[in-house]
């Protein structure tokens, strides 16, 4: 079983004052969901900027990748080996005493891996996710409110990654329904749930590396934002 991760879920059922409390979730299985867009256009955009990476065109739309739960932290820092993966910010559900609750997390990935086995790219690099969490029941209503965010620190300076909102992005309750999680999935499970295109720098480049990067879900309704910053460590590829 994994390490369980803390999370501050804050909930205000029937408009009471929101509470927060501190649940302890040991995740026994992770599922990423790919290709997630609900504009056509945007996962055209999406798969261009990869196949420019060398990313071969999924089989179908969206797609459900397994991968270790073990791979889930809420550490500073993580560790990648050699300078080839970046991050992605993406809404996550995760199911905690029998409801889902939502959160944000990184999708880093190695590129250069992802060129050959999208698959295989998904298991290679650990996934940084905050501690903080909002019930779902409470969001989903108006989630395409939602707004997801991610800055990288780049050229001495934090710079916007990525930007929009969560109507980017299929609704999560079908997103669930359709993944091998299913709606009624067992305690401890996460889905990542797809994230939105990249930025492109002065030099037209959108996907890219970075240092540090910053992933925020942010709830303009109540004046609420779940963020969490990370560093990254490439370590050297020893042949």
């Amino acid at each position: 079983m994994s390490t369980p991760l803390l999370f501050a879920c804050e909930s205000a059922l029937d408009n009471a004052v929101p509470r927060t409390e501190v649940r302890a979730v040991s995740p026994r299985q992770f599922i990423i969901a790919g290709w997630t867009g609900r504009d056509s256009a945007a996962i055209a955009h999406h798969i261009h900027e990869l196949e420019l990476l060398g990313v071969p065109a999924p089989s179908s739309v969206p797609l459900f990748y397994r991968a270790s739960a073990s791979l889930l932290t809420q550490a500073p820092q993580i560790e990648t080996l050699g300078e080839d993966s970046s991050g992605e910010a993406e809404p996550l559900l995760f199911r905690a005493d029998g409801e889902w609750w939502l959160t944000v997390t990184s999708d880093h990935t190695d590129r250069k891996v992802e060129t050959y086995s999208v698959a295989v790219s998904k298991q290679m690099c650990p996934k940084p996710i905050a501690a903080a969490a909002w019930r779902w029941s409470e969001v989903a209503p108006y989630q395409d409110e939602l707004q997801l965010r991610s800055r990288i620190f780049e050229g001495g300076q934090w710079v916007d990654y990525q930007q929009g909102t969560l109507s980017s992005i299929r609704p999560l309750a079908s997103l669930c329904a359709d993944s091998p999680l299913g709606l009624g999935a067992a305690e401890g499970c996460f889905l990542s749930c797809g994230t939105l295109g990249a930025i492109h720098n002065a030099q037209g480049v959108g996907i890219r590396p970075a240092a540090q990067m910053e992933i925020e879900l942010r709830d303009p309704r109540r004046q609420r934002s779940i963020v969490h910053r990370y560093q990254v460590q490439t370590l050297p590829v020893v042949a």
